[in-house]
């Protein structure tokens, strides 16, 4: 199985009150990094099976608006598993159960997310690696250990989309 593991977008400051900070949805520029990164996704071509969140409205939000964009038709699932709270261990029981699909988008928060990404990667955690907002890792999980094939944050996906923009042929002046 492919597992595509995004950070959810831009959603603002932080609320010191918890119910209020569940209830924080996507600002303009979050929606934006939504755009972006779907948009990046589909130039890679990837295909999901499956979409699943963190039941956090920012986390949510953000599946939806890349699952729209990748033409995704089903359901947004929700699972504890990626909230910010969540442990490794509930995190790799949901990936045993999508494990019949090839395609695993999940949407979570930091710091867990870097924290599962690491220890999917070298199985102790050992690594650290940086997800910014709207960042998506792909992880080879058919490989043991399973296998970081890419990691794009919305600042490279930025930078492509301006280089690719670009015109690749040197100017030739025509007299």
């Amino acid at each position: 199985m492919i597992l595509y593991l995004m950070r959810h977008a831009n959603a603002g400051l932080f609320r010191e009150n918890p119910t209020l900070d569940a209830k924080r949805g996507l600002v303009k520029e979050g929606k934006e990094q939504c755009m972006l990164m779907a948009r990046m996704l589909s130039a890679l071509k990837v295909q999901v099976d499956v979409i699943v969140s963190s039941p956090l409205k920012r986390a949510t939000q953000t599946a939806q608006f890349v699952g729209t964009e990748l033409g995704y038709d089903g359901k947004v699932e929700t699972s504890k598993a990626l909230l910010p709270t969540a442990d490794f261990t509930a995190f790799q029981d949901m990936l045993i159960k999508y494990s019949g699909r090839e395609g695993l988008l999940a949407v979570g928060h930091n710091p867990i997310l870097y924290q599962f990404l690491g220890r999917l990667i070298t199985g102790n955690g050992g690594a650290a690696i940086r997800m910014r907002k709207a960042s998506i890792a792909r992880v080879d999980l058919d490989h043991h250990p399973p296998r970081l094939q890419w990691l794009i944050d919305p600042r490279s996906a930025r930078a492509i989309y301006a280089s690719v923009a670009k015109s690749s042929r040197p100017k030739t002046s025509r007299k």
